[in-house]
């Protein structure tokens, strides 16, 4: 059990972030920067958004981190392909590594490391907890720890059951919902009534664009999302989770019946333990759906918060 849970800050609805462009060998990354305050009392924090979102989808954590209350400085970015960063179309162009690199870009680029931070928290959500897990190899002692929200410590495959081609067409969108742009906000909406305001709709308007005939379409370009979820199916947390020296936080959303993800998860922090290192402290959300940030803002703050404390115990 974790001695003395941080504090939260409210969060705070006026801040605005600004937005950079960092290059990573080439490509074009973009970040928002909600900035923090100016003596911070822990490591700055990076964020990865997951397949299909932007930078925008932590915007309930960086209200409560970098506010007028809050306690760090908070950088989210968008993944190559999605949002506002590049959309590369050459072979191997998204192959994990070069997530990782990316996510080490903007820490050193925007300031988050350098001169007196020599370390940064790392949150990933789904697929960016992929590219968060692959940053803290990068980084190695310039991480103070990874927080992986609702995905980075499973194969794909034997958590779903689904092969890589089935998971790509299960991410399609009914036409109807794609018809227009109150359309789709009005789907948004009813997955959690009472969670949507106007951050929400914000992060919802980032990941789809408006054609002329007044119907969306994701803002991830096709061939980006299809090549960044063929990489995600090549994950190995096992050649990963277990040589990440920083602590690891896990919040796990909701599980199926077989608790497959799970298992997968008292794996990896298994694993770790026999590397040498602490397990991963796993923060459970039984009854909550996939985007924690949105459905949980305030537990996803606080397991930020704590993230560089190794764990006292797996699960």
């Amino acid at each position: 059990m974790d001695p003395s849970p941080p504090v939260v800050p409210a969060p705070d609805a006026t801040i605005e972030p600004a937005g950079f462009i960092v290059d990573a060998d080439g490509v074009r990354i973009h970040f928002l920067d909600w900035g923090g305050p100016a003596k911070s009392d822990g490591p700055g924090v990076l964020a990865l958004h997951g397949i299909g979102h932007t930078a925008w989808a932590w915007t309930p954590i960086a209200r409560r981190l970098a506010g007028e209350r809050g306690t760090r400085r908070f950088v989210a970015m968008d993944l190559r392909g999605h949002g506002l960063s590049d959309a590369p179309t050459e072979d191997g162009a998204y192959e994990l590594p070069l997530h990782g690199e990316d996510a080490v870009a903007v820490a050193e680029g925007s300031g988050l490391l350098g001169g007196e931070r020599q370390a940064v928290v790392v949150a990933g959500h789904g697929f960016g907890a992929i590219a968060a897990a692959e940053a803290a190899i990068d980084l190695g002692d310039r991480c103070a720890g990874l927080v992986l929200v609702d995905g980075g410590w499973e194969s794909l495959e034997e958590a779903t059951g689904l092969d890589v081609d089935e998971f790509l067409r299960g991410l399609e969108e009914p036409p109807e919902v794609m018809s227009s742009m109150t359309a789709f906000l009005r789907d948004r909406r009813e997955f959690d009534p009472s969670t949507w305001d106007g951050d929400q709709e914000g992060a919802a308007r980032a990941s789809v664009v408006e054609t002329h005939a007044g119907r969306v379409v994701p803002s991830a370009r096709p061939h980006a999302t299809e090549a960044t979820v063929r990489a995600m199916f090549e994950y190995e947390p096992s050649a990963v989770l277990p040589v990440v020296d920083a602590p690891v936080t896990a919040l796990i959303a909701s599980d199926d019946e077989t608790r497959a993800r799970a298992r997968a998860l008292a794996a990896e922090s298994a694993a770790r333990e026999a590397s040498g290192r602490s397990a991963i402290r796993v923060i459970r959300f039984g009854h909550d759906g996939h985007n924690l940030m949105r459905y949980r803002p305030t537990e996803v703050t606080a397991a930020i918060l704590s993230a560089d404390r190794p764990s006292t115990g797996g699960g």
